[in-house]
């Protein structure tokens, strides 16, 4: 077996018009990332795979889990956690950060909970809610850094549910954008439920006992177009960070910001930077949900060859203004071996500019190859043998 790799109809069509620079962006924030989950493409990556506190970013990962489990059928939104008494006064008070107000041994759903991590950022909601589904908060820690390795996380380690200060919790901004782009991708209707709510409403005041309405410190809910989640973070260590998302005109943004000075720098740049990663970049079609974009080689079997497919709608991102020449390739290790399934993956659509990391795209058997009979399989040895493959 030997890889192939051959450009694609699409390489003349990336290519055309006038070579220009890379779109740039500058950001004071030491660490950024972006990418267009519409294309899968990277747009920006400065310190991205450096280790940084997460703070309350952390905290998407906590609710990565819980809808995880919704989502397994194993817990409901209506089911109801109470608060212990020892995690309340722990997590009460200025001392205990933000919170969501909760109060000792009241029965709170996990709906509620999960509005007083993401919109509020309560660390008692984080803690009440580790404890209530898996008897300790160690013991849901364990159950997120499990699911951080499935995912994809090669760079992170969660200590607790909240993102408190911990010398053995760090992560990475490429890491925080893949747990954006999971939870976007694997539970959307939990995301559109529970991420970019403006406010929240819980506890009560002392004296009057007017009850507690919390904004959503999003910086780009309702400064960016499309904007809809996900998560803020700031301790002293870690700076004033943020993991955003927003979609226009069908092209959804995810991007990290990290270690900014202060709420109002992180405002802009967040703003700025998400409004750079839509106008200066636009889709282009690369190929249609079902079409064919190649032919491979099939050895030993029923047919010689068979279409490579594309699964679902492709699309590039590329500069708006032009850029440098994007190569589109089609890469396999061939001759592939039947029998193959329809809708088997046996390819994959590779598509690279200088500078940027290489997007795979998968591409899938157009139709089933059954493996030759005696006879066939007869004559493609005789061809191999004396004409070569």
């Amino acid at each position: 077996m030997r890889q192939f790799a051959r450009l694609t109809f699409a390489t003349a069509l990336l290519a055309a018009g006038p070579a220009l620079a890379q779109p740039t962006h500058q950001t004071v924030a030491p660490f950024a990332y972006m990418k267009d989950l519409s294309s899968g493409q990277v747009l920006y990556s400065k310190g991205a795979n450096e280790r940084i506190p997460p703070a309350s970013m952390g905290k998407m990962m906590t609710v990565y889990v819980v809808f995880d489990l919704i989502k397994k059928g194993e817990v409901k939104l209506d089911q109801k956690i109470r608060v212990r008494p020892e995690t309340w006064e722990q997590w009460h008070g200025p001392k205990a950060g933000s919170t969501m107000f909760l109060s000792p041994n009241e029965e709170v759903s996990v709906e509620d909970l999960l509005h007083g991590i993401v919109t509020l950022s309560g660390n008692d909601a984080c803690v009440v809610l580790a404890e209530g589904l898996a008897g300790t908060e160690p013991a849901f820690v364990e159950i997120m850094n499990a699911t951080a390795k499935r995912i994809g996380l090669t760079g992170s380690n969660f200590a607790n549910t909240n993102g408190w200060p911990d010398p053995n919790e760090y992560v990475t901004a490429h890491d925080l954008a893949i747990i954006g782009e999971r939870t976007i991708l694997d539970f959307p209707n939990l995301y559109k439920k529970f991420y970019g709510q403006p406010s929240f409403t819980w506890g009560k005041t002392l004296g009057s006992g007017a009850p507690i309405t919390q904004g959503n410190r999003n910086p780009i809910l309702g400064r960016v177009r499309g904007a809809d989640g996900l998560k803020t973070g700031h301790t002293e260590a870690a700076g004033y960070g943020f993991t955003g998302s927003a979609i226009q005109d069908g092209r959804r943004l995810v991007m990290v910001l990290g270690g900014l000075t202060s709420m109002n720098e992180r405002i802009k740049e967040s703003v700025a930077f998400m409004e750079w990663g839509f106008g200066a970049w636009k889709a282009q079609p690369l190929a249609r949900a079902g079409s064919v974009v190649e032919t491979a080689e099939v050895h030993l079997g029923e047919k010689d060859s068979v279409g490579l497919m594309a699964p679902r709608d492709y699309a590039v991102t590329v500069p708006r203004a032009g850029g440098p020449e994007m190569r589109v390739k089609v890469v396999y290790d061939g001759p592939l071996k039947a029998p193959i399934a329809k809708g088997q993956k046996v390819a994959e659509l590779q598509v690279s500019r200088p500078g940027m990391p290489t997007t795979r795209l998968p591409l899938v058997a157009a139709e089933a190859v059954a493996k030759a009979g005696p006879f066939g399989r007869l004559a493609a040895n005789f061809r191999a043998l004396f004409f070569g493959q």
